[in-house]
């Protein structure tokens, strides 16, 4: 497939702190892009530290009604204004955020097709209303994605030209369908035309190893980081 990344990025946030005790379980539920990131530098970060992460991933809303629910985590990657209903609600350690990454997401298309100008807005814009059919996360399925591109839609001024021709994907990637033949064009945050979506972390309020996930917190803001960072994508969020 021939991916054409754009400049909308996606912030993640969290705090750093001092480590915990060696041989804590740490519990990480992880929304959108990040994850890659996580399962990259996890192996490194339970061999230095000791202690052990389970990641588990799923789209932002569906996260944020398992955490409502009572769901027990150390440590969770949301959006900032899922973040911050949250810990409205007692669900986060408050001041647990901090400028982590930023990754630049983009339209797919088919290996082998011609590859859209998506060169300005217009140009965007005109690529969209002439594809047969547009992929994007499904924003009932409560994906951050698929809620922006829905925004990005209405913004534009096309929504209703381009939902009649949609195919709405409940979870997963994006890319897989457009493979597959089954949409021509997928879309997912789009860089610079319009802002930035923003992820953001923060510490359960009632961690059970809240320092330990303050420690995997700090490693991933590290140097070593930032190179995982880059190979996938992505680049350190900075201040």
């Amino acid at each position: 497939m021939r991916i054409v990344l754009l400049g909308l990025a996606m912030v993640v946030m969290a705090a750093g702190a001092p480590r915990g005790a060696a041989g804590a379980e740490i519990k990480v539920l992880s929304a959108g892009a990040f994850k890659q990131v996580l399962l990259a530098l996890v192996p490194d970060f339970e061999r230095t530290s000791g202690h052990k992460v389970t990641v588990e991933n799923d789209t932002v809303g569906a996260l944020t009604k398992r955490i409502e629910a009572g769901e027990a985590f150390d440590l969770a990657v949301l959006t900032p204004k899922a973040v911050d209903d949250l810990a409205k609600e007692g669900k986060f350690v408050p001041g647990s955020r901090a400028n982590l990454a930023r990754v630049g997401v983009g339209v797919v298309v088919k290996d082998g097709t011609p590859k859209p100008d998506i060169s300005s807005v217009a140009a965007f814009k005109q690529a969209l209303l002439a594809a047969k059919s547009v992929a994007y996360i499904d924003p009932a399925a409560g994906g951050s994605s698929g809620i922006y591109v829905a925004g990005l839609l209405d913004k534009l001024g096309i929504a209703g030209e381009v939902k009649p021709k949609a195919k709405l994907i409940p979870g997963g990637a994006v890319a897989e369908h457009v493979a597959k033949g089954e949409a021509e064009l997928g879309i997912h945050q789009i860089s610079e035309i319009l802002n930035y979506t923003v992820y953001a972390a923060g510490v359960g309020a009632h961690a059970k190893e809240g320092d330990a996930a303050k420690a995997l917190i700090k490693a991933l803001s590290g140097l070593a980081a930032a190179e995982v960072l880059k190979s996938k994508g992505m680049e350190p969020a900075g201040s």
